[in-house]
């Protein structure tokens, strides 16, 4: 079964979203990955650079919709548009925690992460419940997630729709505006697994209609764990889409009971990390 894995935010300041995501928020680092170049699927945008992955969510992305805070080391901040609406998490932990860190009240707050991307906060199990976008033409929209990529629709109405792949999973929801999206630089990414013969009839589904595909499917190698196979779609307003193999994910998505460990060596100096990895792109050393 197809399922909704994580959304990739592009963060600028790695120890401030993690003490955001991690000590407000009460999520768990699951995952940290260190990366010398650029990741062959675009993973960390048009970069060459060192960068790093962070998986952090309330549990494993088996059973758990999480974010991928990508850190590209040169980048100190990215320019914010008019296409991520808003994230919805229902915590009731991290309810209390945005409250107490912004003095706010409320059962359900809105806020925005040290990188400016909105999210709402409302009382529950430990949940992000929902991933919402601006699109320019919802039948056109409508027609790639659903008719295309097989979403189910949940809710619609004159100027958005509520789409998803199960009920248990996030959902997707897409909101009309009148005027063009605005990716700006901070762009995020949907990832969903699904079987891997699956991966195969999207692509040849997507370029039987002369849509756009960022990158054909492709093999991506992980050391130590194993190769998984990724296919990235743009949607009609240039939204990222990744596809990943579900059998071969599982793996390499399995919690890592060092992931804070690691992620915390690496933040613990950066500037030695960066002049270990060359000091690429004119940033400055310390």
């Amino acid at each position: 079964m197809a399922r909704a894995l994580h959304w990739c935010l592009k963060i600028g300041d790695r120890v401030r979203s993690i003490q955001f995501y991690r000590d407000i928020l009460g999520m768990t680092v699951l995952r940290h990955e260190e990366f010398d170049e650029g990741c062959k699927a675009t993973c960390n945008g048009p970069y060459q650079n060192a960068w790093s992955k962070t998986m952090i969510g309330y549990g494993p992305e088996s059973d758990n919709f999480i974010f991928e805070l990508t850190y590209n080391y040169p980048i100190p901040s990215y320019g914010i548009g008019n296409d991520l609406r808003k994230i919805v998490i229902e915590s009731t932990r991290a309810l209390e925690g945005v409250k107490k860190e912004f003095n706010l009240i409320g059962d359900e707050v809105d806020v925005k992460d040290p990188d400016g991307y909105p999210l709402v906060i409302r009382k529950g199990n430990d949940l992000v419940t929902q991933v919402s976008i601006s699109v320019n033409n919802l039948t056109k929209s409508i027609d790639y997630w659903s008719g295309l990529l097989g979403l189910n629709i949940y809710s619609q109405s004159n100027d958005e729709v509520t789409l998803g792949y199960a009920d248990d999973q996030c959902k997707l929801n897409l909101v009309g505006i009148e005027s063009q999206v605005d990716h700006a630089t901070g762009w995020g990414r949907m990832a969903f697994g699904v079987p891997s013969p699956r991966l195969l009839e999207i692509n040849e589904s997507v370029k039987n209609r002369g849509l756009k595909i960022l990158h054909d499917l492709i093999t991506l190698s992980t050391p130590g764990k194993s190769d998984v196979h990724v296919l990235i779609l743009l949607d009609p307003d240039n939204y990222e889409i990744c596809f990943v193999g579900a059998e071969n994910f599982a793996e390499l998505a399995a919690v890592d009971p060092d992931a804070e460990k690691l992620l915390n060596q690496a933040m613990a100096d950066e500037s030695a990390v960066w002049k270990k990895r060359g000091g690429r792109d004119g940033r400055k050393e310390e």
